[in-house]
């Protein structure tokens, strides 16, 4: 199992015992299909629910805990509209409108499981009343409308072998002056340059950067072993193919990795970085990860980039070669609906590519 699922599963199981009984036979229900860190996403939406509900007098009982199914057969539109404008307009850590509609997701998907799957002993359902069932929850976010926002803040076909270039000749020019910057850089450089291309030669999610093991990479069939985002299966490692343009920066760090992270022997991290005080190197965190590109971006004149943005980048390139349902294999989309702001993303270089002339 990845770090990441180990450590969301250990929170789960630490939080699950304050949610209510019938929040823990959903999420048991839930199980064999979701990701332990999905489920821990559900607990803590149900968690912010149930203690407004508390703090609102919609229930009288004295914790989370404690909310009885009845309290939720009770809750009127009203009830819900005002948990929304709540999610809103809360002092500290508003929410968004596509934060908000996850949120009422999982509380229908809660609220369903109640009143249409889960009986009591006489088989009847266990929610009599489902309000939720009422609720509209309109998609925030159309392929089309997040490709209107990418467009213009990903690198073209050209900018991807360009942006590389820079951060392995450009940048130690830019900070020449600057001796803590340059340093920094000399160490980590091959490091760096192999994320990069990496990640723009197959649009791996910076979760699975973060992830990669030493023995996930295989050089000779240009392709690296990933837990997908998603998929519940700890036994198994979705295989990712990379292009021949990573294999030379893959190569370059394989062999200097344990030179210059000096990692002991039973760190199997692909990506290493020593913190400061240490001796020896460990797996580099996602963070790091995401403001090491920024870095490199932000010199670059493109400061909008992230690793999320290097993997789009990828993905439009890559649907241009390809098709619709290889760009969602190689993504790991669970659904062809989420590859298609590729589509409109290319609708502008299609209709060029429609006039240009034949070389």
């Amino acid at each position: 199992m990845n770090i990441i699922k180990i450590k969301d599963r250990s929170e789960l199981e630490k939080k699950l015992p304050s949610m209510p009984w019938y929040v823990e036979k959903f999420i048991n229900y839930k199980l064999p299909d979701l990701s332990p860190s999905s489920l821990l996403e559900y607990v803590r939406d149900y968690d912010t629910f149930f203690s407004w509900l508390l703090a609102e007098g919609l229930s009288s009982a004295p914790t989370v805990k404690d909310v009885p199914l009845v309290d939720l057969e009770r809750l009127h539109m009203d009830s819900i509209d005002n948990f929304k404008m709540f999610l809103a307009t809360r002092k500290e850590n508003s929410n968004g409108k596509t934060t908000i509609a996850r949120k009422l997701s999982s509380l229908r998907s809660l609220f369903h499981y109640l009143s249409q799957i889960a009986e009591d002993e006489n088989f009847y359902p266990l929610l009599k009343r489902n309000v939720m069932a009422k609720v509209e929850i309109k998609r925030t976010h159309k392929p089309k409308d997040t490709a209107a926002k990418l467009e213009g803040k990903l690198l073209q076909e050209s900018e991807i072998a360009e942006f590389i270039e820079y951060v392995q000749t450009g940048y130690p020019v830019d900070v020449a002056k600057n001796k803590q910057a340059l340093y920094s850089y000399e160490l980590n450089k091959v490091r760096d340059v192999c994320i990069i291309s990496l990640i723009l030669n197959s649009g791996l999610r910076v979760s699975e950067v973060f992830n990669l093991n030493v023995e996930d990479i295989d050089l000779k069939k240009k392709l690296t072993y990933v837990y997908r985002k998603g998929k519940n299966d700890d036994t198994f490692k979705t295989p990712v193919y990379f292009r021949q343009e990573a294999v030379d920066c893959l190569s370059a760090y394989l062999e200097q990795r344990q030179l210059a992270y000096k990692a002991p022997k039973r760190e199997k991290a692909l990506f290493l970085a020593v913190a400061n005080g240490k001796k020896e190197g460990e797996r580099m965190t996602k963070r790091a990860i995401q403001e090491m590109v920024i870095k490199y971006a932000k010199r670059f004149g493109k400061p909008y980039l992230s690793v999320h943005k290097l993997r789009h980048s990828f993905a439009t390139d890559y649907y241009l070669r390809n098709d619709l349902y290889k760009t969602q294999e190689q993504l790991g989309h669970a659904s062809p609906e989420t590859t298609q702001i590729y589509a409109h993303l290319t609708d502008k270089t299609m209709a060029e590519a429609i006039d240009k002339p034949s070389e």
